[in-house]
């Protein structure tokens, strides 16, 4: 099947007099299953819908708006791939140089606040039409969340965008239901049934069941409330047990119904059988076509979900923690249509996911109870129920690997090795060495404070240097050179300086020296940015320190990267700081030698010497502390 129409011209050459939906998006229009935006209007083709593709309008403007008139159903509207505010700012909330989802990777395509930006304009010109909001931006700011750039709680983004109903997750199911709907002809407002989707009622019409969360103005006024509500809606995102959750907005209620029943693997094989064209759209070629086509056009898909949970990762509250997969033959089908493309040069650069290594649920109890509340299967120990094998992903890999014009299947998406660990049969790890890595293996250890992890939500290191230690066993067996290349985070929330020096010496007795550090991204509906705004642990409520000033958060990334010359004086002050100016000098144990600058006169140090050498020792009263921090009157004591 050709690209969806982009202009009023292409629409008319179709034969149609109008289209059935309008899908309005922030990214550039690239027709592959690694987009969403591209997923959701083949499905709305597949049920026979006219489907126009509106990318990157002009929001100044009003005529982009207008290019394909009021559609007969609505609208559906998305940020695209990922939140439009991550799009553009950095961590430190710097404007970024290029958007890897617009053409040449220009930046200023899209607005701030995208999926709010492209509502309110449609909302101004066509007054009542149907609008359906969904993708990363709309699912992860469903309820009232911290806003990192505005550093302030804003409220959900139903009410800000004007929308009708949100369409959380992966939404083919929903959007397949909301269009058939639509199309029978139901009023939107009537839609408040649709599991997966959010709505809003007047206060007097909330529904009597289910668990209510604080008031977005009690979260506004009591970061306690705030952290109560993070938690509830954590607890409730399960497609088996979870319950509608409301939350009350001035004279408003917002009401998510229990999230959709992922797709089962027939349905997953069904979305990804569909006639992506899986390119670019050709109207970009002249600007050099779109950057983030790069990494997924030869890549594959097998799997949703992620049961790893990381406190970080929007996954849990977007994708859900149960894991779906594809069939052995639908992998090996788009893989046999990767090597007809043009381009292809005998190598899959991934068969993947969220988490590559998962093929099940990460128990049989979750299959028909759902998932364990306030708990997680892999960390800080895996749960005894997990069930830890990679005999269907190896028969996989060996499968796409032995096909003609194949010449190397890679993994690039995330691999949990604690997951990798707790198989006991290390046939896929050996084999995941020998053929599927591409010289250096990316891992993500994120930190080896375990006070840190366990805020992560992450294994403790020792499970790491397990898994290092084998890697590089069996890298040595087979006579190859290969690498691990470690992923750090720096300055999450429970990381004190202390914490951060203790991984500073990590690195140096592992002889590592990270390129690159991640800065925690307090992104919305995570776990850790509800701990990075109320200094909250959701599930105990006890405090969690918080690096919040830029300053105190260059100081514990500049202690990853101590090797950086421009980093000197930044380590300094931290080991201070930390106490710990044992680390700063020439011995084989310290970090970093002192400064040049910080060196006094040797004139100065003679007379210095000379005046300590004349005092006489002062009696101890029991006032001083000794370097222990124990008073000299204690030390009496004993």
């Amino acid at each position: 099947m050709p690209f969806f129409p982009t202009t009023a011209q292409e629409v008319k050459q179709r034969g149609w007099d109008e289209v059935d939906f309008v899908y309005v998006c922030g990214d550039a229009y690239v027709d592959h299953p690694s987009f969403g935006a591209a997923i959701i209007c083949r499905v709305l083709e597949s049920r026979g819908y006219r489907v126009a593709f509106l990318a990157q309008p002009d929001w100044k403007k009003n005529d982009d708006f207008l290019r394909f008139g009021r559609p007969r159903l609505g609208f559906f509207v998305s940020s695209g791939n990922i939140d439009s505010m991550v799009a553009h700012y950095t961590a430190a909330k710097k404007r970024r140089r290029e958007d890897l989802y617009s053409p040449g990777g220009v930046m200023g395509k899209r607005p701030d606040r995208a999926v709010i930006v492209y509502c309110n304009k449609l909302r101004e010109l066509y007054g009542n039409v149907p609008i359906i909001i969904g993708g990363l931006e709309a699912s992860l700011r469903r309820f009232a969340h911290y806003d990192y750039w505005d550093d302030a709680v804003r409220r959900s983004i139903l009410f800000d965008s004007q929308a009708d109903l949100i369409s959380y997750g992966m939404g083919e199911k929903q959007t397949a239901i909301i269009a058939d709907r639509l199309n029978n002809g139901e009023d939107i407002a009537s839609l408040h049934d649709i599991p997966g989707t959010c709505y809003a009622v007047d206060v007097k019409e909330t529904p009597l069941r289910g668990a209510e969360c604080p008031s977005f103005e009690n979260v506004v006024n009591s970061k306690r409330e705030y952290a109560v509500s993070c938690r509830i809606q954590m607890d409730e995102q399960d497609h088996i047990r979870g319950k509608l959750v409301k939350q009350r907005h001035g004279s408003k209620m917002l009401v998510q119904n229990p999230p959709m029943a992922p797709l089962t693997t027939e349905e997953l094989d069904a979305v990804y059988a569909l006639p992506f064209m899986r390119a670019v759209h050709p109207s970009y070629e002249a600007q050099g076509g779109v950057p983030a086509i790069q990494e997924v056009e030869f890549s594959i898909t097998h799997n949703r979900g992620c049961f790893g949970a990381c406190n970080f990762c929007s996954l849990a509250f977007h994708q859900g923690r149960y894991v779906t997969t594809r069939s052995k033959e639908s992998v090996l089908k788009e893989a046999k249509l990767l090597t007809t493309l043009p381009g292809f040069k005998g190598y899959i650069h991934d068969v993947g996911g969220p988490t590559a290594n998962f093929r099940r649920p990460a128990c049989d109890k979750q299959i028909e109870a759902g998932l364990c509340k306030g708990r997680k299967c892999l960390a800080p120990k895996p749960c005894p129920n997990l069930v830890a094998t990679h005999e269907e992903y190896l028969d996989l890999l060996r499968s796409v690997r032995s096909l003609p014009k194949v010449k190397k299947v890679f993994i690039r998406s995330g691999i949990r090795f604690d997951y990798l660990l707790a198989d006991k049969d290390d046939a896929f790890f050996r084999e995941l060495v020998e053929h599927h890595v591409s010289g250096q293996l990316k891992v993500a250890p994120e930190h080896c404070s375990a006070a840190v992890l366990d805020a992560m939500g992450k294994p403790h290191i020792e499970t790491y240097l397990e898994f290092a230690r084998r890697y590089f066993a069996y890298t040595k067996q087979i006579g190859k050179e290969q690498y691990l290349v470690p992923y750090l985070m720096s300055s999450h929330p429970g990381s004190t300086l202390k914490d951060a020096v203790e991984l500073a010496l990590f690195l140096k007795k592992q002889k590592l020296r990270p390129e690159q550090v991640q800065d925690f991204y307090p992104t919305p509906g995570t776990v850790s940015t509800c701990m990075f705004y109320t200094g909250l642990d959701p599930y105990t409520l006890k405090e969690v320190y918080v690096a919040r000033s830029e300053h105190d958060k260059a100081l514990q990334r500049a202690l990853l990267q101590i090797f950086n010359p421009q980093n000197r004086k930044l380590v300094i002050e931290a080991l201070r700081k930390a106490g710990r100016t044992d680390l700063i000098g020439t011995g084989p144990n310290c970090l970093i030698r002192p400064d040049p600058s910080d060196r006094r006169p040797a004139y100065q140090k003679n007379t210095n010497e000379r005046k300590q050498k004349s005092t006489k020792p002062q009696r101890n009263t029991g006032a001083r502390a000794d370097r222990t921090g124990s008073s000299g009157k204690a030390k009496n004591k004993k």
